[in-house]
């Protein structure tokens, strides 16, 4: 009795270790890229610092840097998806120019005091970061269209 009890103890430990190694393995490749996991949370912190706009912006320079923010991971993923490399380069392309927007628009924002320079300085290094990243990538697979 107690020899089947510890049997179906190690029966469930060893199922919810599987479950829990196939599920993990479940991801798609932009998942995988450390530049969309710093994209991510760059989005998370726009969508933060944005609430502290006034109301009347909320619709005006607050949707539209919330939307440009999105399009930067929207667009690594979209791009992960491509067969072609030329592809995957224009999408890397397009979240570069989403991120360029986002800090122009944060320039705005604080331009017009909706946020301090403070705040616009603690993203900086994080936007610099991205933009390293993205532009790494993209010479990464320029390279691969380069070589035969």
């Amino acid at each position: 009795m107690v020899y089947n009890f510890f049997c179906f103890i190690s029966f469930i430990v060893w199922f919810i270790t599987f479950w829990y190694m196939m599920n993990s393995m479940r991801s798609f490749a932009f998942e995988r890229l450390e530049v969309y996991k710093k994209c991510r949370s760059l989005v998370a912190d726009v969508y933060r610092l944005q609430r502290i706009f006034p109301i009347e912006e909320r619709y005006g320079l607050g949707n539209q840097v919330r939307r440009a923010a999105i399009s930067i991971t929207a667009n690594l993923a979209e791009g992960s998806g491509r067969q072609s490399v030329k592809e995957k380069i224009h999408f890397l392309e397009i979240s570069f120019g989403s991120l360029m927007e986002v800090f122009s628009e944060l320039q705005t924002a604080a331009d017009l005091a909706y946020i301090t320079e403070a705040q616009l300085n603690e993203l900086r290094p994080q936007i610099t970061e991205i933009a390293k990243m993205l532009s790494g990538l993209r010479k990464k697979l320029n390279n691969q269209l380069s070589t035969p």
